[in-house]
């Protein structure tokens, strides 16, 4: 993410090579347009990967890559560069079979950040490039892999933060203190038992399947059955000390938080704000949403 450039470049190049209107928009996306209509349908693939992680539980080198006769395999073969050229040349075929009316147009975009940041591409996209252009499509399909299935709708997600407050003191003496990361490990067993709890009336945290309940989500629990559940979980953790004989003066860690139909991001917050563990820290904790700030390349 935030390095896209060479790959946007790779991109542009194959679109002009089957006849797109291919451009580079203000936040580095690569766009491709096939047809003239003014009805713009809207295909898109991210085109920035994570990381290759723990190298050792790769069975090949995903910098290298590998190709038989059944697969490709490599870092984000699947996440995301498949639906990119898989798009690519879906919009070529429409073209040569004449299978685009007059009045409709595609638009192929090689979004840029969505690992960073999910949706930031688009939001550039809707609200500026296109506006500015009269345009907005009238549907869209993302080509994140689905297993060959095509599906019609996706849950939500947000990234929420979680920072604890502590105390530190020497490590000899650690009752003087007040250790923030044993303070989150109670948080996060109530993170977890809020993913995997069932919704019983005696269960104390009721866990996220509750949005599939009429009791709980009473106006979008059949939407919320076809999503799927809601999730969480806790995807990094940070800390502060004085140093390895002191105890944690902080503790912050970062939940996924995947939402289905009934939930909004402040809703997300405050189910967090009321677990338990949460609550006896008092004013000492803090839950939030991250603040995106990177520049695009």
């Amino acid at each position: 993410s935030c390095h896209e450039e060479a790959v946007v470049r790779r991109i542009i190049a194959e679109m002009e090579k089957l006849g797109y209107t291919a451009e580079i928009d203000g936040m580095g996306n690569a766009l491709g347009r096939m047809g003239s209509g003014s009805r713009l349908l809207a295909y898109d693939a991210h085109i920035d990967t994570v990381g290759p992680g723990d190298l050792s539980n790769w069975s090949f080198d995903p910098y290298i890559g590998f190709e038989d006769d059944q697969c490709i395999g490599g870092l984000g073969a699947s996440d995301q560069s498949g639906g990119m050229a898989a798009m690519l040349y879906g919009g070529k075929i429409m073209a040569d079979l004449k299978l685009l009316p007059e009045n409709v147009s595609v638009l192929m975009a090689g979004t840029v950040q969505e690992e960073d940041r999910d949706g930031l591409g688009w939001q550039y996209l809707i609200r500026d490039f296109l506006a500015a252009r009269g345009l907005r499509p009238e549907a869209a399909v993302s080509t994140e892999p689905t297993d060959g299935g095509i599906y019609r709708g996706h849950r939500g997600r947000m990234e929420i933060r979680v920072e604890i407050k502590g105390r530190s003191c020497h490590g000899s003496a650690p009752e003087r203190g007040d250790n923030a990361i044993y303070k989150m490990a109670d948080i996060l067993q109530d993170v977890r038992a809020l993913n995997e709890n069932d919704d019983a009336d005696g269960t104390e945290i009721k866990g996220l399947v509750k949005r599939l309940n009429p009791k709980y989500n009473p106006e979008h629990w059949e939407d919320a059955r076809f999503l799927g559940r809601g999730t969480c979980t806790v995807s990094q953790i940070f800390f502060t000390s004085p140093s390895r004989c002191a105890v944690a003066d902080s503790c912050a860690v970062s939940i996924d938080r995947r939402m289905t139909a009934g939930e909004t991001w402040d809703s997300c917050l405050e189910e967090i704000r009321a677990l338990p563990a949460v609550r006896r820290c008092g004013e000492d904790v803090k839950v939030s949403m991250y603040m995106y700030d990177r520049p695009a390349w």
